[in-house]
């Protein structure tokens, strides 16, 4: 899934960061973690394997230094080979140390409109074990052969050194496929469009969400959502092909940590179906959801909302672990198999812990105790970090929404009712544009209607947005 996120104007950067002080954030990095940080060398520069002469291509957005992935991929006889280097921050932090204590603390990395605020020390993150190009660098190197179908059939975790030929922003990337000028992306969009051809077959779900963004024009504000290119959803099944590889050999080895999803509930998707009737997003009664979510691209701000009440008919994320009998309902339900987070460690704790759990699964060996105890600390840690991180992103939006509206009192707008909550006495609205979720008093509301509602009052202190039915 692709998160919401929103770019503002500076005018706004006193409200984010009373948002930060309100969450907890972290503003800076102690004294200690920081002097940990600059004499932190690589453990293992003398056990890795030399890749150097692979010609890896890192895709993120333009200004990034956090390079958490790079990508290959190859003909092979039957199908492909990929190789998929990922950031080796583990290498570079021992186990109780400054900055492990500080990671465990913080749990990933928190974005704002004005300021990310990482996981690790960015000499670490945005240097060292960022895998920028034209550096020799240590990874950590996925290696997966597919079948002709995008199937994998085989794979391979080690340490290596590598150097990055090219790190390009998403849209170059798309300007060169559509020219078809570089082979290693040519095969990115064969490879992914066979493991989303995959995905749909397993029933697996990947929500094309819109980003909402705030527009400065002419000394006024608006929300807008932005679309993604076709190549932000091809490399992105290679993140999740290797979850799933890596969650596969977690479940087979009966020792590891998942990243856990619920499948979507028989009642929201009912309420699903409704909402679309309400949006004007046609659901044939015979498309399976998953079939559905594919044919709705967010071209207009109802496909819009549409896709981010999509996004909300799975609940209840988490992590669990296990060291013997892996736990029952296990799986990813968007995903449709059983996955971890191995691709992001960068930014995100528990990546750390699963890579160094492959590494020695797949060296044969079982992982060292003290790496299963961490284990176990896992879900909650990374439980809190999602927690706030969600509370942080609510946040923002609410702020924005209300900037943006502030000098709408008084208008009327198009909205539909996305779903009721008795025990709130409330009716949740999604207004078609500008589009944001707000709420209306439940009294005479039905799931589905489609209503107009007049702004009455915007409370930019308390983030609130009050309405009225015309």
């Amino acid at each position: 899934m692709r998160p919401r996120k929103i770019h503002a104007p500076a005018v706004f950067e006193d409200g984010f960061q009373t948002i930060r002080d309100e969450l907890d954030v972290p503003k800076s990095f102690p004294p200690a973690v920081l002097a940990a940080a600059e004499v932190a060398t690589d453990r293992f520069a003398d056990r890795r394997r030399d890749d150097r002469s692979l010609p890896l291509l890192a895709i993120d957005p333009p200004g990034a230094r956090d390079l958490d992935q790079a990508f290959h991929a190859e003909r092979r006889p039957g199908g492909y080979r990929v190789f998929y280097a990922i950031a080796d921050i583990g290498a570079f932090i021992e186990r109780d140390d400054p900055l492990d204590h500080e990671a465990r603390q913080r749990g990933t990395t928190y974005y704002s409109p004005d300021l990310r605020t990482p996981l690790h020390p960015p000499v670490l993150s945005e240097d060292r074990a960022s895998l920028l190009s034209g550096t020799d660098k240590p990874c950590l190197m996925w290696t997966i052969d597919l079948d002709a179908d995008g199937e994998p059939t085989d794979a391979g975790l080690e340490r290596s050194v590598v150097r990055v030929r090219e790190a390009i922003s998403y849209a170059d990337a798309q300007a060169r496929i559509d020219a078809g000028t570089n082979p290693t992306l040519d095969l990115l969009r064969e490879i992914g469009t066979l493991r989303q051809r995959s995905e749909l077959l397993r029933g697996g779900i990947s929500l094309n969400l819109p980003s909402q963004e705030v527009v400065e024009g002419d000394g006024t504000y608006r929300l807008e959502f932005d679309r993604a290119l076709p190549v932000e959803g091809w490399n992105a099944q290679i993140s999740l092909l290797t979850g799933i590889v890596a969650g596969a050999t977690m479940r087979d080895e009966a020792v590891g940590v998942l990243r856990t999803l619920p499948p979507p509930r028989r009642q929201d998707l009912q309420r699903l179906r409704r909402a679309a009737i309400a949006l004007g997003v046609p659901w044939p009664e015979e498309l399976t959801y998953p079939a559905m979510i594919r044919t709705v691209e967010p071209d207009s701000a109802a496909r819009s909302a549409f896709l981010l009440q999509a996004a909300r008919s799975f609940r209840g994320a988490g992590y669990i672990w296990f060291d013997g009998e892996v736990p029952e309902l296990s799986e990813h339900g968007a995903i449709a198999a059983h996955y971890a987070h191995v691709t992001a460690p960068l930014r995100r704790l528990v990546d750390r812990f699963g890579n160094e759990v492959l590494l020695a699964l797949y060296a044969g060996r079982r992982p060292d105790e003290s790496l299963v105890l961490d284990l176990a600390e896992l879900p909650s840690l990374m439980g809190r970090a999602r927690s706030r991180a969600s509370s942080l992103e609510r946040a923002l939006v609410d702020y924005a929404e209300t900037m943006v509206l502030a000098g709408s009192i008084g208008q009327r707008f198009d909205a539909a009712v996305v779903s009721i909550s008795e025990r709130r006495n409330a009716a949740d609205i999604q207004i078609l544009d500008p589009a944001i979720e707000s709420s209306v008093p439940r009294v005479g509301r039905e799931l589905g209607e489609t209503l107009a509602v007049r702004l009455d009052q915007v409370d930019t202190r308390a983030r609130t947005l009050s309405w009225s039915v015309v």
